[in-house]
């Protein structure tokens, strides 16, 4: 069992060390030498560096250790470790890095800066690591008055691009919000995953027929819950099966057109699903398997009758 979490430690500081190395890049041979900036405390970093002749690795360093000391007081503190090690070794790899320019196209810059920054934070919080404080910030005041991260982060960087705009120029403002944009979508992408799931509840009478159906055409899990319906003391009450399903988008209208063929009037709620492991979620059942399971459900129903 040691062996297996030791393994586990060190699939996830490599992968962090991968999140350090994709955004020193992106820092280093796109955002740094043209003077654009990325949200966050890294932006911040930025904006004083194209005022004041100091290091950058000093400068990401310093602002975020109020962040960290924060953090301390919000997060567990094996998060807080690691978001450390994380921040220190970016410092570093910026610190040593001597990338040469890559483009001066201001439009390449923006695309590719936010995607390698985006790609590096991205990875790292996967493993369980901040490369930048503006999070644990979004964190403390989601927890301490209830506003959503999301907008603390926001709100956080409309205040980062005003002064750039005024400091620096209008141009470098929308360019590194362009940076911000692409970095915030990326680092989404990688957190969530590039599957993008749905999950599907429908409630039908033809229940039977449906669930045969999904097995058949689309070779997803399903999960059955058991429901009835009626209405106060006097209504008639039936027994019937809701069935939930998760599908990748691809198949959200063939799995609608399914449904709609058998029973018309079939109730349906769709939600997004951020995260899918295990089961058979992700590997989509055989045709062999179908007819098998198919033909277990129907002996099922023979065998209760």
């Amino acid at each position: 069992m040691s062996s297996k979490k030791g393994i586990n430690y060190f699939s996830e500081y490599f992968q962090i060390f991968i999140g350090i190395v994709l955004t020193s890049l992106g820092l280093k041979a796109f955002l740094l030498p043209n003077g654009f900036l990325d949200g966050g405390v890294t932006g911040i970093a930025l904006l004083v560096r194209t005022q004041v002749d100091i290091n950058m690795s000093y400068l990401l360093l310093i602002f975020s250790i109020p962040f960290l000391i924060l953090g301390y007081y919000t997060v567990s503190k094996r998060i807080v470790v690691k978001s450390i090690i994380s921040i220190l070794g970016l410092a570093i790899f910026i610190h040593v890095e001597n990338f040469q320019t890559i483009t001066n196209d201001k439009l390449l810059i923006s695309i590719f800066g936010g995607l390698l920054v985006g790609s590096g934070i991205g990875i790292a919080i996967r493993n369980g690591s901040v490369l930048d404080g503006s999070e644990i910030l979004g964190i403390y005041l989601n927890d301490k008055f209830g506003i959503s991260i999301g907008k603390i982060v926001l709100f956080f960087n409309i205040i980062l691009f005003s002064i750039t705009a005024f400091v620096v120029s209008v141009e470098v403002a929308l360019y590194s919000i362009l940076t911000y944009i692409i970095a915030a979508k990326v680092t989404d992408t990688v957190i969530e995953g590039f599957e993008d799931f749905i999950g599907v509840t429908i409630v039908s009478k033809k229940h039977n027929i449906i669930k045969k159906a999904i097995l058949e055409e689309l070779g997803v899990g399903l999960t059955i819950y058991k429901g009835s319906s009626g209405f106060g003391h006097n209504g008639k009450v039936e027994d019937f099966d809701i069935i939930h399903s998760i599908v990748n988008r691809i198949d959200i209208k063939k799995m609608y057109r399914v449904v709609q063929e058998i029973d018309t009037e079939a109730f349906i709620v769709e939600f997004d699903v951020n995260s899918v492991k295990g089961g058979v979620l992700r590997h989509y059942i055989d045709k062999k398997k179908n007819k098998n399971l198919v033909k277990f459900n129907a002996t099922t129903k023979e065998t209760k009758s």
